[in-house]
């Protein structure tokens, strides 16, 4: 165990080949396993469980019962040494888990910095989350899910292996999410299809009010205009070429995935194909 200097209750249990940076505290009955790396100023509160190859950033903060590091819920997984890596100042509370990756994906799970996980999150393996993302209570995520920058999950939401969301996307509580939602996307009721944009969202964040005018412009011409979705993508693209945060939502529109796109229910193809554009 490499230990610089911090905090280790006695009744904590750190296994030898542990690396563990400066002011690291360890609480009674945590369990830290040989491979795991501790960045400066993490704090496991007290019967955390970290494993495998496990590395958790800097000012990260883990409550009581989280669970990180340990082999993925996958029938395909064979032992393989895949990874976990948490970012820096995430705030993980209770009964959170976390797994490793597997050799059919990334061979690593991702969660990025200042990430806020609520009680009984569950982050499966070869996921990747972006920064700033909240997951409410009991929010979910199946396999190979992507998470953008600035996501928020509400509680019990569940999302499906292979998803993607793009970034400044809300998505309600008790959502069962199937099919991938773009940027600044909300969707608020269930399966119900897109519910417009996270308007909320971008405002606290603070984009101005000709930000949230253009992307409303954009999210009408792309989900309402006439034509396919390619050619709507296309006209989108040509009127807002300048404007960074339409042509982030075309893009992801047109990257297309192993999930169909969601659009509003209203519109006049409720879920796109993802090749359609």
């Amino acid at each position: 165990m490499s230990v610089s200097p911090g905090k280790i209750d006695p009744l904590a249990r750190v296994e030898e080949g542990a690396v563990l940076g400066a002011g690291v505290e360890i609480g009674p009955f945590c369990v830290v396993g040989p491979q795991v790396v501790l960045g400066d100023g993490v704090k496991l509160i007290s019967h955390v469980a970290v494993s495998g190859r496990t590395t958790i950033g800097e000012g990260t903060t883990v409550y009581p019962f989280a669970s990180l590091g340990f082999p993925p819920q996958s029938l395909g997984y064979k032992g393989e040494a895949s990874r976990l890596v948490i970012g820096r100042n995430c705030l993980i509370r209770e009964h959170v888990t976390m797994n490793t990756g597997t050799a059919a994906g990334h061979m690593e799970t991702v969660v990025g910095d200042n990430c806020f996980f609520m009680v009984n999150a569950h982050v499966a393996h070869d996921c990747i989350v972006g920064n700033h993302v909240i997951f409410a209570n009991n929010a979910t995520l199946a396999g190979h899910v992507s998470v953008g920058n600035n996501v928020f999950l509400g509680g019990q939401a569940a999302v499906h292996q292979f998803v993607r969301i793009g970034d400044n996307a809300i998505v309600g509580g008790l959502c069962g999410l199937q099919h991938d939602l773009i940027p600044f996307g909300a969707l608020i009721y269930g399966r119900s299809g897109l519910g417009g944009l996270n308007i909320i969202g971008m405002k606290r964040r603070g984009f101005s009010r000709p930000q949230i005018h253009a992307l409303r412009a954009a999210y009408r011409e792309l989900f309402y205009a006439g034509g396919t979705l390619s050619e709507r993508a296309a006209r989108v693209a040509e009127a807002y070429a300048d404007d960074a945060n339409v042509m982030q939502v075309v893009d992801f529109v047109r990257s297309g995935a192993k999930r169909r796109l969601i659009v509003p229910s209203d519109a006049a193809d409720h879920v796109a194909e993802p090749d359609a554009a």
